[in-house]
């Protein structure tokens, strides 16, 4: 039975404590009902769904032998944790997930003491868990530390650091790979071909059992040699596995669903007191025990609610495109007309916008997996044999190759282009997804131009300057969501390099907007100018480099000017008040006001609900406004 509605037995588990009460022929009927729960849960909020229905079975198993939370169970990634959070005390709060106030949408330590490690992106798992086990072996103690990894984390190269580095040291640690062939999408590289051929390798699976047959009948006296004859069986079958190589002793792959196959190997791990670490190969599938969920190309990795019978899901189609959508469009309608125009995608072609330029364009598309570092070096090599490299990654997930952006590009001043989605606020993933500093950490760098869309026709026009730049790297940033109704040209002409806009003018204050906080600025001003503050409102478009024709226009006509953007402190604001301190264009009085991020992670909630705790929507901009107008009549009475 894939999944019950009735919970009988699992309201009777509030802990592992309790769980582990239980006798081992109930843990089936418990994974059912917590299945369940997972997906009536899911249907009522959205989120992830298909990565936690696939480890069920898993997380049933590892708190049933382990003695959580004195050992510690790290998730990496942590977005396949609803069965983990039900069964540790959060079942009642399940429903409140990645909604304002609620349970957050992955693991969090600040959220119970079952969550060792908090996570958000990929690959982290098992260089915490190694720092937890060498500092378990300083302090003298003995819990177990286990780390859960999915196949596509492991793609990613800080696995392979932690791996490198754990397999010549002699601390325990317990890493189980969940081998599911995919992470969002379907995986992709040699990592994926590896596994496959390993799992389809009995012939690896039976030399190994007799090695091990073997060398039980042999006195103890011969004892390494049965283990070097283990070994030699081990490489006629197979060479040995990779794991091993790093220095893992590897156990599988085992049936990820199949409890009474999980449990005696996971005992046997938590029992075993040699040095270094363990690895437990597991394969499940992804969306298990749901059908709709099975049959997606994606297996219901993020779904919004849905109708848990048929599976569709609730709630009308965008009625305007997203800008993803506009982004993916226009690099197409470019490719059409330079064959050097050329994609890259970490993991995330659906994403990004990528899947429908590799349909179109199979040969010049790259997915080169949960890889950012790579992706970038890769882009660059690209570049410096002229192509027209396309990076289009998360804002998020940009951070993690901070390095090769500066090193490998920035230095050579090599044209990558970098479309730098989700950059902003993200609403449900919380601060971990939230892209808040693409903007500093670009525009700090010499020689980079940095662009943010106000809207989705510049947007498209956006995508055709980076193509026209030819000569140094270039981003253009734009939001998650919808656009804000702009008609998009089919074939956008590129913009003036360092040149903004001027929307609406008036004398009484000015707002230059970089970004996706444009629409918001224009109401503000409607609004303003309805209180009788005539407003100007100016579209950057570029934080790199800037107008500063415009901005020494706007500080000498207006008392008051306001700059506004989607991101950290030190960006676009920043940039902005350093070339009127070191113009001395702040003598004659002008109040500058920079908005942007709160310097604080904002929780997860709705996009408009960050945004209004931000301040950064209408009503927070008509406020600072005000109020900075208040300050001016009460200094001008004094």
């Amino acid at each position: 039975m894939p999944y019950t509605r009735d919970t009988a037995l699992l309201d009777t588990v509030k802990s592992p404590a309790e769980l582990r009460e239980l006798e081992p022929n109930q843990l089936g009927q418990l994974a059912d009902e917590v299945r369940g729960e997972i997906i009536r849960t899911v249907a009522r909020t959205g989120g992830h769904l298909g990565a936690g229905l696939g480890v069920v079975e898993l997380t049933v198993a590892l708190h049933y032998v382990f003695d959580t939370p004195t050992d510690r169970l790290i998730w990496d990634v942590g977005h396949q944790a609803h069965a983990h959070k039900i069964l540790t005390g959060r079942r009642a709060r399940l429903h409140t997930m990645r909604q304002a106030g609620g349970l957050a949408g992955f693991t969090r330590r600040a959220e119970s003491e079952y969550d060792p490690f908090g996570a958000g992106h990929s690959s982290t798992s098992i260089s915490a868990g190694l720092g937890m086990a060498v500092a378990r072996d300083l302090a003298g103690q003995d819990h177990n530390v286990v780390c859960v990894i999915g196949d596509g984390a492991m793609t990613a190269g800080m696995a392979f650091e932690a791996m490198n580095n754990a397999g010549a040291m002699a601390s325990r640690l317990i890493v189980v790979l969940n081998d599911n062939d995919m992470s969002i999408a379907r995986n992709v590289g040699a990592m994926r071909a590896y596994l496959s051929r390993l799992i389809s390798s009995r012939q690896y699976r039976d030399f190994r059992g007799i090695a091990k047959r073997v060398a039980k009948r042999l006195p103890r006296t011969v004892e390494r040699t049965a283990q070097r004859a283990e070994e030699y069986v081990r490489g006629l079958a197979t060479g040995g596995t990779l794991f091993e190589e790093l220095g893992f002793y590897y156990i599988g792959p085992l049936d990820g669903h199949n409890i009474d196959r999980l449990l005696p190997v996971l005992r046997n791990v938590r029992d075993f007191r040699g040095e270094g670490p363990v690895l437990v190969h597991v394969r499940t599938q992804k969306g298990k025990g749901y059908g709709p969920a099975e049959d997606s190309h994606d297996k219901f990795h993020g779904v919004g609610k849905f109708d848990v019978v048929t599976g569709a899901q609730i709630g009308q189609r965008p009625a305007l495109p997203t800008y993803t959508q506009v982004f993916s469009d226009a690099l197409v309608s470019e490719a059409e007309r330079d064959p050097r125009i050329v994609a890259i995608t970490a993991a995330m072609p659906h994403g990004t916008g990528l899947d429908k330029f590799a349909a179109r364009f199979p040969e010049r598309c790259f997915d080169v997996g949960i890889a950012e570092q790579h992706a970038v070096t890769f882009a660059a090599g690209l570049a410096a044999e002229g192509y027209k490299p396309f990076a289009a990654l998360y804002s998020t997930f940009l951070q993690r190759a901070y390095d090769q952006v500066v090193h490998d590009v920035a230095v050579q001043r090599l044209p990558v282009r970098f479309a730098v989605d989700r950059a902003g606020l993200v609403g449900a993933d919380g601060p971990t997804h939230a892209g808040s500093f693409d903007i500093g950490f670009l525009s700090a760098l010499p020689g980079f131009v940095v662009m943010g869309a106000g809207d989705e026709a510049d947007l498209a026009r956006m995508v055709a300057t980076a193509v026209a730049i030819d000569d140094r790297p270039s981003a253009v940033r734009y939001p998650r969501g919808e656009g804000v109704g702009m008609p998009v040209p089919l074939q956008a002409e590129p913009l003036e390099v360092g040149r903004g806009r001027v929307l609406r003018e008036g004398a009484a204050l000015a707002i230059l907007s970089f970004g996706a906080r444009l629409a918001d600025a224009l109401k503000a001003a409607t609004e303003l100018d309805a209180m009788g503050f005539t407003t100007t409102v100016a579209d950057a478009r570029f934080a790199r480099p800037m107008d500063y024709d415009l901005v020494r226009r706007l500080a000498a006509n207006h008392p008051l000017l306001i700059t506004l953007e989607e991101g950290a402190s030190g960006g676009f604001g920043a940039h902005v008040l350093e070339y009127l301190a070191e113009h001395d264009l702040l003598k004659a009085g002008l109040k500058v006001r920079p908005m942007f991020l709160p310097d604080r992670f904002l929780e997860h909630d709705t996009p408009a609900g960050q945004l209004r705790t931000a301040g950064l929507d209408t009503a927070g901009i008509v406020a600072t406004a005000l109020a900075v107008v208040a300050a001016g009549a009460r200094e001008a009475r004094a």
